[in-house]
């Protein structure tokens, strides 16, 4: 099976911003323009989380979400301050393909999973789970990984999988933004514990990084933020690594 290689961009509007363990922000550049960017070299997705809405209390922008989408040609994943059904159609409406969801879901009301997934299917539906490492067991963490939820992300990923998530995108508090490889033993837990595609995202620091994940967790995408935005790699650099490496992408 072929390996998604996603572009993530963490928003702060107007820009993106690349956080270091969600902290510590640096901006990168319009949203519009980098996804433009990152679709002409090959993304196989972009996911656009905007990484402040639910922390601010504030409400989505659609439209700065509208003009990102009109430059895709690729399924386009949106997050950030998700709160109801109707949320859900004004993204679809303003351009995105899933909608992404945290801290609503994990703090307030999980059965907005199950409500979205009847509505709008199972695939337009994607659990973004930020999990921080205890000594025997990872933790859920929500808004932007500032807040602790008590949630086991083992049991958690599993509970959203039952109720009609079609996806799961995994990201490691410790690790986000360092560039120093992802959290394999996390991944590879989350991946075995269901079965519905799971994107895994941060550490990413070299394309071995890269290709380590994929070979132990068998993730079904990568999303690579920190690598891109800095200009190391591109995406067609990544994808040629991992072709040579005999890992199946798209081209």
């Amino acid at each position: 099976m072929r390996t998604r290689i996603i572009a993530k961009l963490d928003v702060k509007p107007p820009f993106v911003v690349k956080p270091v363990h969600f902290e510590g922000l640096r901006k990168i550049g319009l949203p519009v323009d980098i996804a433009k960017k990152y679709y002409e070299q090959g993304a196989d997705e972009v996911m656009y989380i905007d990484i402040v809405a639910s922390l601010y209390q504030r409400e989505i922008l659609f439209n700065e979400i509208e003009k990102t989408a009109n430059e895709l040609f690729i399924p386009f994943g949106v997050g950030g301050g998700v709160k109801t059904i109707d949320d859900f159609s004004k993204l679809f409406h303003a351009g995105a393909d899933k909608v992404i969801l945290n801290t609503y879901a994990v703090q307030e009301n999980p059965d907005i999973i199950n409500q979205a997934a009847q509505i709008f299917g199972n695939q337009a539906v994607v659990i973004n789970i930020e999990a921080k490492r205890w000594e025997h067991w990872y933790e859920c963490y929500t808004d932007c990984g500032r807040i602790q939820s008590g949630k086991d992300v083992i049991e958690w990923a599993k509970e959203v999988e039952q109720r009609g998530a079609g996806e799961i995108l995994l990201q490691c508090v410790d690790r986000d933004g360092r560039q120093r490889g992802f959290d394999i033993e996390l991944a590879k837990r989350v991946v075995e514990s269901v079965n519905i595609p799971v994107v895994v995202a941060s550490g990413a620091g070299s394309l071995e990084d890269i290709k380590e994940l994929i070979e132990y967790a068998k993730p079904s995408g990568v999303a690579i933020a920190s690598l891109l935005h800095y200009n190391k790699f591109t995406i067609k650099d990544i994808k040629e690594y991992l072709g040579l490496n005999g890992i199946e992408v798209s081209k």
